[in-house]
């Protein structure tokens, strides 16, 4: 009997080294299941894209390999270990929150998290900003920016720690066009090296170009694993 298309694909990326792997992870939440026995292995230098529609899982598979939700069944790899909390300094994750303060300019909002982690090598607030395009100089408050702009902002908070496994959940959500392809070009250049993407999103074609790796969740459940054809 051929393998599903989906089990042949995790077949084939189980035999390389991973910076992520799901090995028949379910999510209960009473009785109901975000996630179905989902498994993959997501390598280094690779984007995967998660699509599906609303209530598919996507969100809640990002917040278990964040390590902010653990499975209810089947194991997570992370770096080869089990245990997200020994490997979370080297995960970035945005969520839809921004988890920004409106009041502070980006540089003064860098410089607050950065804080929050003296233990941490992290880039200095000034480089995370020049990273994702914005002037470290600029005066005007959060509360003053575009969506592309506190996007681009929120990105470079995750940046500030250089992580090596990033993890967006809808990054494009509510930008422009003009700022959402910028978006994708500072991810395409993130992606260079070691370093894995995973993102949501429900515009597959502003992620065509990095995406390596296209995964398909429908009730929980991976319809396809599918390759990607990145253009970047």
């Amino acid at each position: 009997m051929n393998a599903h298309p989906a089990e042949a694909a995790a077949t084939t990326l189980s035999e390389r080294p991973s910076n992520a792997r799901l090995d028949k992870v379910s999510k209960l939440f009473g009785s109901f299941a975000a996630l179905r026995q989902v498994s993959a292995d997501m390598e280094p230098g690779r984007c995967y894209v998660l699509l599906g529609e609303n209530g598919a899982g996507k969100s809640t598979l990002l917040r278990i390999l964040a390590g902010l939700l653990r499975p209810s069944f089947g194991t997570v790899r992370l770096f080869g270990s089990l245990e997200p909390q020994q490997v979370r300094e080297r995960i970035g994750y945005m969520s839809h929150a921004p988890m920004l303060y409106d009041e502070l300019t980006a540089q003064e909002n860098l410089r607050y998290f950065a804080a929050l982690y003296p233990s941490r090598k992290c880039l200095a607030p000034e480089e995370a900003l020049q990273q994702v395009g914005l002037d470290p100089a600029l005066k005007r408050t959060l509360g003053q920016y575009s969506q592309g702009m506190r996007q681009r902002t929120s990105l470079a908070r995750v940046l500030l720690s250089v992580p090596e496994l990033l993890l967006l959940d809808e990054p494009f959500s509510n930008m422009d066009l003009e700022s959402a392809r910028q978006m994708v070009e500072l991810l395409a250049h993130f992606r260079q090296g070691d370093r894995t993407i995973v993102l949501t999103t429900h515009q597959r074609d502003l992620a065509a170009p990095i995406a390596d790796w296209v995964l398909t969740l429908r009730a929980g459940c991976v319809a396809s694993l599918e390759p990607g054809v990145p253009s970047l």
